[in-house]
């Protein structure tokens, strides 16, 4: 047996972390341990317990081994030649029939690795099947960023150097375990302060100093009337907005009726509460928001991001080392994708769908298929929308059409698998060469093939340049190894090819002005924008506020539907992964609903009573958890858990929506309104 040996790796997991790993490759086929990487900074040695315990997924034994064709109801073994020559024939038959985008590949961020995640696209363009608009889950906080800031840059490293830490709509212990690392530097090196906002008492709001618990969908609210205590008190830097901001006067005018008072009836908080808030954000010179994906998604999600954005502006932090606020460096790496993705094949007459109404777009609707034909073929890597797309219902009705031909290349029978015709067993991050960029810090970083590929799983590099050849797609990227088009990748961008690495990753942050925006905004003006230009953000610009405040878009309580549910994430589990690893599913136990002391006492549930959660769109049976950490008309359920984890067989996600909020679309995942009931 060969001595075990480190190799360093990347966390391919859809989390801003990308994490920077140490793996222990016990032989070619196997590993041990993994851990986070010691020498690069903001991993600095810590990685998640889900990732710590990789071997437990790349040995599973239900790992698929060889493709599989649905035959007569049942799962047959076929031969890789085979299966791809059917999709290619399924493909060709579509196009022959329909017109190319009959076919609608379909992918997402099971792997964020640049080679394996994107190639799917240079197929797409090459021959003119339906894009994909990538929605589900930055379609709301990209442009609500965007909106005020102009671009995704920052300087995450210091907020081990701030003084008051406010994690917004994120639960970092469960999702980005390295902000907490860092964070937790300055607690305990500062006295730094801890507040979490977000609408339930999560991991880590327990262990922080304070916990900001307001109603799903009213992040808009609080910001503004932050904003008018900050102007009334004497806390706006009028100097800096006078410098750097577009429309400080107008704001300040807009503010004078967004008072305490008038958010706390419609987040939940007590006027003083916001009063007190503002004040010590206002006060504290290094104070630092950590911006999350969580309170971006709902229908006012896009309007809540940039009305956050604008407190660093009106109180002129930006410039301040541990101040300002940080969502992503995504824009610091300045990738040039052109050959992985087939960039120069787009047709911008091809129509594009919205991945997050895969329901809508699978049952026929003609506000997303336009004039085009149905989609009769897919292809699906790396995403599981069976599981994790929004109206589930609508989705399971779309898979279940006869005329339907779906190959999904996958490493588990996920329940997409289940409902697909053909099914393709892949590599894990360890079994195939790529390249990926952190958004929550500055790295660019390498995951080379560690170990070989388990039983038959071939790669999605391999397969897309296997179907290539068999469709007459002509690409240079068809003909280029993973490693190729990385080094290409690279080149392109102006980055050195691997071999001139010195680590496994290359740090790319942007110098202390750039981050801080000290030489202006990365905005048309240079200019902060308190009057974001919607219009160039997305489509459904005429219905964002025109200046920060509460967007009453939200899926309101009703006397039909009393209660607010947020399908917030579970901490050992990650979107649909994981949740075939034992550990997870032990630490996780089964779905439960969180439900307010006083409204358990109002629908008669007690702790473990089975009930059910309702809408016009589904219902979910669903035990319950009583908990005083949400509001009395809040609910929370933790985790895309399968479908088969409920006790019908039906998910969370059969209660929430598929519309599109504006500007530019995306999943409203905690913007639901339900009823509940004793089942």
């Amino acid at each position: 047996m060969d001595a075990p040996q480190t190799v360093f790796s990347t966390c391919p997991h859809d989390c801003p972390s990308q994490c920077a790993l140490e793996v222990e490759r016990l032989d070619p086929h196997t590993i041990g341990r993994v851990r986070g990487a010691r020498s690069q900074r903001y991993t600095d040695g810590v990685v998640c317990a889900k990732v710590a315990r990789y071997a437990e997924r790349v040995h599973h034994p239900d790992r698929l081994k060889e493709p599989l064709l649905r035959s007569n109801g049942a799962f047959v073994p076929i031969a890789w030649d085979h299966a791809l020559d059917l999709i290619a024939e399924k493909f060709t038959a579509a196009t022959q029939t329909h017109g190319s985008e009959a076919v609608w590949p379909y992918y997402y961020a099971g792997t964020m690795g640049k080679v394996q995640r994107d190639g799917i696209n240079r197929l797409r363009h090459v021959m003119r099947y339906s894009g994909m608009k990538k929605t589900i889950c930055t379609g709301t906080i990209h442009p609500g960023w965007k909106a005020g800031v102009g671009g995704m840059l920052g300087a995450p490293y210091e907020i081990a150097e701030s003084d008051l830490i406010i994690l917004w709509g994120t639960n970092a212990v469960a999702t980005q375990v390295n902000v907490m690392h860092h964070l937790t530097k300055a607690r305990k090196e500062r006295g730094a302060k801890l507040v979490v906002v977000d609408p339930y008492l999560n991991h880590s709001a327990e262990v922080a100093d304070q916990h900001i618990c307001l109603r799903p969908g009213t992040d808009g609210a609080l910001a503004a009337a932050m904003m008018h205590v900050l102007f009334a008190e004497g806390y706006a830097d009028r100097d800096y907005m006078a410098r750097y901001t577009d429309v400080p006067d107008e704001l300040e005018a807009h503010l004078k009726t967004r008072t305490p008072e008038w958010a706390a009836g419609i987040t939940g908080l007590k006027p003083e509460e916001i009063v007190a808030f503002a004040r010590e954000y206002g006060a504290t010179e290094r104070a630092f928001i950590r911006v999350g994906f969580g309170f971006s998604r709902s229908r006012n999600g896009a309007a809540n991001v940039h009305a956050v954005s604008c407190l660093p502006s009106v109180t002129g932090k930006w410039p301040t080392r541990g101040g300002g606020a940080f969502y992503s460096n995504s824009d610091a790496f300045h990738l040039d994708q052109t050959v992985i993705e087939g960039l120069d094949r787009i047709d911008p007459e091809v129509r594009v769908l919205d991945m997050s109404r895969i329901g809508p777009v699978l049952t026929g609707d003609r506000a997303d298929l336009g004039d085009g034909p149905p989609v009769t073929s897919m292809l699906i890597q790396n995403t599981n929308p069976v599981v994790v797309a929004p109206e589930h219902n609508l989705v399971r009705r779309g898979f279940a059409r006869d005329d339907l031909f779906v190959a999904v290349h996958e490493q588990f029978m996920t329940e997409t698998a289940e409902v697909a015709d053909l099914v393709l067993p892949a590599t894990t991050f360890l079994e195939h060469d790529d390249l990926y960029t952190g958004g929550g810090h500055s790295y660019l970083s390498l995951g080379l093939q560690a170990i070989e590929p388990y039983a038959q799983a071939r790669s999605n590099h391999a397969v897309i340049c296997g179907l290539a050849e068999r469709l007459g797609a002509d690409h240079p990227g068809f003909s280029m190894s993973a490693r190729d088009l990385i080094d290409t990748t690279l080149r392109a961008s102006g980055w050195p090819v691997v071999d001139d690495w010195d680590d496994n990753w290359l740090d790319c942050a942007p110098d202390f002005e750039t981050a801080h925006f000290v030489n202006g905004f990365p905005t048309s003006d240079g200019k902060f924008h308190f009057s974001p230009r919607w219009e160039e953000l997305g489509p459904a610009a005429a219905i964002m506020p025109p200046l920060p405040d509460h967007q009453a878009v939200i899926e309101e309580v009703d006397d039909a539907h009393p209660l607010r549910l947020v399908t917030a994430p579970a901490r050992s589990y990650l979107n649909s992964s994981f949740t075939e690893t034992p550990t997870s599913i032990k630490r996780e136990g089964r779905p439960r609903v969180l439900v307010h002391p006083d409204t358990a006492a109002r629908y008669g549930v007690v702790e473990d009573a089975l009930v059910q959660l309702g809408n016009r769109r589904g219902e979910v049976k669903v035990h319950a958890r009583v908990f005083d950490g949400v509001q009395p008309d809040v609910v929370v359920v933790e985790g895309i858990w399968p479908n088969k984890a409920f006790v019908d067989g039906v998910g969370i996600n059969a209660l929430t929506g598929a519309d599109s909020p504006p500007p530019n679309g995306g999943a409203a995942f905690h913007d639901t309104a339900v009823w509940l009931k004793r089942a």
